[in-house]
């Protein structure tokens, strides 16, 4: 499988039965095609609506008219709704969202984040991460380990942040990151992957739990 399906597929198992959860931009939107037999998750969407399903399958499946604030074409489950901005939001901010899974810029030793803007560029907002990572009971990054190279978790946030000590659990294609009272502890590494080898991609000082384990998938 390729890193995407990787990351999104170990999320997933982050998830209880009856969990509502809001699923932002790019890795995190294939989340939902992956939760485990026996599992019920309500997914919401910021751009008003919740319970959405997998993505469709074929042309016949989709609703051109039914997308996710990623502007993917979406299916939705029995007993979805829709409903205006104001709603939506007020959901995350009334602090109704088990979790929130986000993509990162950078992620720090104290759980900052950064993944709105990068200084010198142009981005078309800041959308709602501020919100989510405030309002969310929990907070999961799923994101590629480093960017061409160059570590996305580090000491200190370089970059503009989108929220202060908010970040629960880091997934990367290489590991499982927990932020602690402590700092970070490594988790879990993926199949075939060495301590060292996330050692070497990550620029933030890691603790190795001592239960070390290997991703599942």
């Amino acid at each position: 499988m390729d890193y995407k399906e990787l990351i999104a597929r170990r999320v997933a198992q982050e998830f209880k039965d009856g969990d509502f959860v809001n699923l932002g931009i790019g890795i995190p939107t294939l989340v939902g095609n992956y939760i485990p037999a026996g599992v019920r998750v309500f997914f919401h969407s910021e751009n008003g609506f919740t319970h959405i399903g997998p993505m469709p399958k074929n042309e016949d499946e989709r609703d051109p008219e039914l997308i996710n604030a990623s502007d993917q074409h979406v299916t939705i489950l029995p007993g979805g709704a829709f409903f205006d901005s104001a709603v939506s939001f007020g959901i995350i901010r009334g602090g109704h969202l088990d979790a929130t899974v986000l993509g990162a810029l950078e992620v720090d030793e104290e759980g900052n984040l950064a993944n709105w803007k990068i200084p010198g560029k142009k981005t078309v907002g800041i959308g709602g991460g501020m919100d989510l990572v405030a309002g969310a009971k929990r907070v999961i990054i799923a994101m590629e380990h480093t960017s061409k190279g160059v570590p996305k978790i580090v000491k200190k946030c370089q970059i503009p942040l989108t929220g202060v000590r908010c970040v629960d659990l880091i997934v990367t294609e290489l590991a499982v990151i927990e932020i602690t009272g402590r700092g970070l502890m490594l988790k879990e590494v993926a199949p075939g992957v060495t301590v060292d080898r996330v050692l070497a991609a990550t620029d933030a000082r890691l603790e190795i739990a001592p239960d070390l384990k290997t991703m599942t998938v």
